[in-house]
């Protein structure tokens, strides 16, 4: 499984990107054939507000593709509310597969 993590606007911690790769790792329990994971975190761009963390997530299965997109206030939610999006995309996906 290939991992991208990237960040727009900004440089992430250490903490922000290993939470990332922690809740990342957990989605080989829903799939087993994923090949590459694609992670985004970007900034809104919003002049004179207070910017959205928006995350961004493409997992890439063999003839599947599933991409989700969450903003919130802080890149953790985002990103948390991203992963459980693509989980239970992954489970509707498994369930059509075996019916």
């Amino acid at each position: 499984m290939n991992v991208n993590i990237q960040t727009v606007h900004f440089d992430a911690d250490s903490k922000l990107i290993s939470h990332v790769e922690k809740k990342i790792t957990k989605l080989n329990q829903y799939h087993d054939r994923i090949t590459s994971i694609d992670v985004y975190l970007k900034l809104d761009n919003i002049v004179h507000n207070i910017k959205d963390k928006i995350a961004e997530i493409k997992v890439m299965i063999p003839r599947h593709e599933f991409f989700v997109k969450h903003s919130s206030k802080s890149f953790e939610e985002s990103f948390d509310e991203a992963v459980q999006a693509v989980i239970n995309q992954i489970k509707k996906q498994k369930e059509k597969q075996v019916a």
